[in-house]
């Protein structure tokens, strides 16, 4: 898909984006409410059925007040990827907008809202045989791959990230290009309206660790079990912060508070990441929740969004 400074994507809609805990939910409720707007969800994890605690997914009652797009329509065991999300909120904002209404994309996933607002590069799919060779090779030896063939990509990969890593290879065995020089053509800056809901470092974390009390006294436990039992999950859902850490405390390799702890801490660096990259868009208004933020003035600017 070819990139242009103005994404046709990406006109006529509204983006509310931030960390995850930072409020995101609430906020765009209230907009959508206000601007005869729908949400079309920017979430890697919300995206798929169930695990709706551990993934923090609106509420039945906020997806009742607004309709919601994108938010638990993926099976858990089917793997996702931006391509598909691309081509699936393509549709849903189109469709939203031929009724007059307003798209709200609201997420924390970054990829995700970089691919509506620039697009995606015209990168082909690897074989099935160069995928499960590289899927098999250890982390370590992927990065040292990718070191020799895109030292610029190797450098400023999320390392944690193996599922990254082993794309960016790809990509630069199947094209024989560097990774980054596909990332590149993302540097142009498209046209569009949003903002990036934000709060005090120290206060986002507050809201982090209650969140994650609030979850396992809730019953993410046993969310967690039930899916196990019904079949688990597949490699893209199976990334989603908590899995990994309530599967080791039901297998009685660690403490509930032990889990807490680990989750809290994957929370936090996540949400790091996740301010890092939206940090690097300049088109997104930054807009503080802390205190007495002033939702009308954000509400004026989605509702000047043309339909």
């Amino acid at each position: 898909m070819p990139n242009h400074p103005l994404n046709p994507t990406a006109h006529g809609a509204f983006f509310l984006v931030g960390p995850t805990a930072v409020g995101k939910t609430e906020v765009a409720l209230t907009v959508a409410e206000a601007c005869h707007g729908e949400i079309v969800g920017a979430d890697a994890f919300q995206v798929y059925e169930g695990l709706d605690l551990l993934t923090a997914k609106p509420s039945r009652e906020a997806l009742a007040r607004v309709p919601h797009h994108l938010v638990g329509t993926v099976p858990l065991a089917e793997a996702f990827n931006v391509a598909r999300y691309l081509e699936a909120a393509q549709a849903a904002i189109a469709e939203i907008r031929s009724r007059g209404r307003l798209p709200i994309i609201a997420g924390g996933t970054g990829l995700y809202v970089r691919a509506l607002t620039r697009g995606l590069s015209d990168i082909p799919p690897a074989s099935g045989e160069l995928r499960a060779e590289l899927a098999s090779t250890p982390l370590p030896e992927l990065l040292e791959r990718l070191g020799t063939l895109d030292p610029e990509a190797a450098a400023a990969i999320d390392v944690q990230n193996p599922r990254r890593v082993l794309r960016a290879l790809e990509v630069c065995l199947v094209t024989g290009k560097p990774f980054s020089s596909f990332r590149q053509e993302w540097e142009k800056q498209p046209q569009f309206e949003g903002v990036l809901l934000e709060r005090p470092r120290e206060e986002l974390y507050e809201r982090i660790e209650r969140r994650t009390h609030s979850m396992f006294a809730e019953g993410v436990v046993e969310e967690v079990r039930a899916a196990l039992a019904t079949g688990g999950v597949g490699p893209t859902a199976g990334q989603v912060i908590g899995w990994r850490e309530i599967t080791a405390l039901l297998r009685g390799e660690c403490t509930q508070v032990e889990a807490i702890g680990a989750i809290q801490q994957a929370t936090r660096r996540y949400a790091k990441r996740q301010m890092t990259w939206f940090h690097r868009e300049p088109m997104l208004i930054p807009f503080s929740l802390s205190g007495t933020g002033d939702l009308a003035r954000l509400i004026q600017r989605a509702a000047a969004v043309p339909r």
